[in-house]
């Protein structure tokens, strides 16, 4: 069965993932208090509404509880972002995905019950600073304050090594999970596994550790 996604408020950010939901098919309701913003979306999401997400009998006439999931995408309006999702909480929505604005914004959103809660510009500034750091870095993907998944090519220096002559781990507390070579990934490589050039590492440690291998292996 297809999941049911809403998306408030329809952004830069939401109108983003409206847009990249409703291309993989899923059954998407857009929510903006903005009438031009919604005829933006008519043909692209399943069902586009225009409400104000800040009063509850709007968000219970729309079904939202039924929804698996729902993302609130308020812009500026922290106020408006606070109160739609502990009206959201209250009204039994199983996932809940906020942005947040600042850290203050994440620590409310936090003790009201936000399942998730992102931080597009921020998290978007540390992915383009690694990838300025090092030619080496495709992407970095943020699984907490401290640990990040990296994908990595391999250069000449890294070419022609097996797993185990580099010990990464011993050397880095570092795990190289995977490797894509063309089409084909290897899944938890051998130690007996040699590296080959331009093959994508990925990569997964603490942030500190990561960037001490990006300086010391790939920028020496």
């Amino acid at each position: 069965m297809k999941k049911e996604f809403a998306v408030i408020g329809l952004g830069r950010f939401g109108g983003s993932i409206c847009r990249a939901l409703s291309e993989e098919g899923m059954e998407v309701m857009a929510i903006d208090n903005d009438e031009d913003r919604i005829n933006e979306f008519a043909n692209i999401a399943s069902h586009a509404v225009v409400g104000d997400s800040t009063d509850e009998a709007v968000l219970k006439s729309l079904g939202i509880r039924n929804f698996d999931h729902v993302i609130v995408a308020i812009g500026e309006n922290i106020q408006a972002s606070i109160l739609t999702t502990l009206i959201l909480k209250d009204l039994g929505v199983k996932n809940i995905t906020v942005k947040a604005q600042n850290d203050y914004h994440e620590k409310v959103l936090a003790k009201i019950g936000a399942d998730k809660i992102v931080h597009p510009e921020r998290d978007m500034g540390r992915r383009i600073a690694h990838n300025i750091i090092s030619n080496n870095v495709l992407d970095y993907l943020e699984l907490s304050d401290e640990h990040s998944i990296v994908e990595i090519v391999a250069d000449k220096k890294l070419a022609g090594n097996t797993l185990i002559n580099l010990d990464i781990r011993a050397n880095y507390g570092i795990n190289i999970v995977a490797i894509k070579r063309g089409r084909e990934i290897i899944v938890s490589p051998q130690a007996e596994e040699a590296i080959e050039l331009n093959d994508i590492l990925i990569v997964i440690g603490a942030d500190s550790d990561i960037d001490r291998f990006e300086r010391k292996v790939l920028n020496s």
